[in-house]
């Protein structure tokens, strides 16, 4: 879509999930270089809104407004949809990056929360968005995954309704990113001919606060290898307004190329995923 100085997403709005820090706050701020309006669903007011003025300060008609969003609790999920859809106005794309590693316990309404915050409250904002992104005609979702995704052989769907029970809460991770891909897969297969499109990226592996609760010394480590988050932004932002993509719906990123996700991710698990976080979320 042109360079930063064309302003070429000016006039239109993109939600970013998780945009106060790390991934989600450089993609914010690289839609708002690019003129567009910004949408800023986070928990915390403070951080938020220092991002709200970056995009203020940079040149051109970028701008930003907080929406609160707190993933952890469904009854948040469902009052930041209700205020989105309350602006009446187009939303041309929701990029669902926000996440955490290493969190345990459980969420608000007693899931899993690594799982509950990185698949099933996304789940549920793309849902309730889901009919006025469709009446936008050409829109996206992209969901923030990883290659950590290659992990899990399975999902233990039990597991899922009762706390974090690993050591660093990886292994929760790991699955909770091999519902990402899910998810996009069945949603892709669900909007096929409707114009909203959507992709699973993985960003590289970021040193952003989402590694934040991962327990020494397994954090100090692991941080030391990981790219920047700059670097880890640009797989999110194109996938979210690169042109001619649209007939890769449903596939997953790596950077900035598909590739082929874990065999693990099959069509009838990806059904059988959405069918519960439908029961779950209902």
């Amino acid at each position: 879509m042109g360079n930063d100085e064309t302003y070429d997403l000016d006039g239109r709005t993109l939600l970013v999930t998780g945009a106060s820090s790390g991934i989600g706050r450089t993609t914010a701020l690289g839609l708002g270089r690019r003129g567009a309006q910004v949408l800023l669903a986070c928990r915390s007011a403070g951080p938020t809104a220092a991002v709200v003025d970056e995009i203020a300060a940079l040149a051109g008609p970028g701008r930003a407004e907080h929406v609160p969003l707190d993933l952890d609790d469904l009854a948040s999920v469902r009052a930041c949809a209700r205020q989105v859809l309350d602006r009446d106005e187009p939303l041309d794309v929701l990029v669902n990056n926000a996440g955490l590693a290493g969190h345990k316990g459980v969420t608000a309404q007693g899931f899993e929360r690594t799982f509950g915050v990185n698949h099933l409250g996304h789940f549920l904002l793309t849902s309730l968005l889901l009919e006025h992104l469709r009446d936008q005609g050409k829109t996206r979702v992209v969901n923030v995954a990883s290659d950590a995704h290659y992990g899990p052989k399975r999902i233990d769907f039990d597991a899922q309704l009762r706390p974090t029970r690993s050591f660093g809460g990886l292994k929760e991770y790991q699955v909770s990113k091999l519902c990402n891909v899910l998810f996009t897969q069945e949603l892709a297969r669900r909007l096929d001919g409707t114009g909203v499109t959507t992709y699973a990226v993985h960003p590289g592996v970021v040193a952003s606060n989402i590694w934040r609760k991962v327990p020494w010394p397994i954090r100090p480590i692991a941080v030391r290898f990981m790219t920047s988050v700059e670097d880890g932004a640009l797989a999110s932002l194109h996938c979210a307004t690169e042109p001619g993509i649209e007939h890769l719906s449903g596939r997953y990123f790596e950077r900035r190329e598909p590739k082929e996700p874990s065999p693990v991710a099959t069509p009838e698990l990806a059904a059988e995923l959405w069918s519960r976080s439908v029961e779950w979320t209902s």
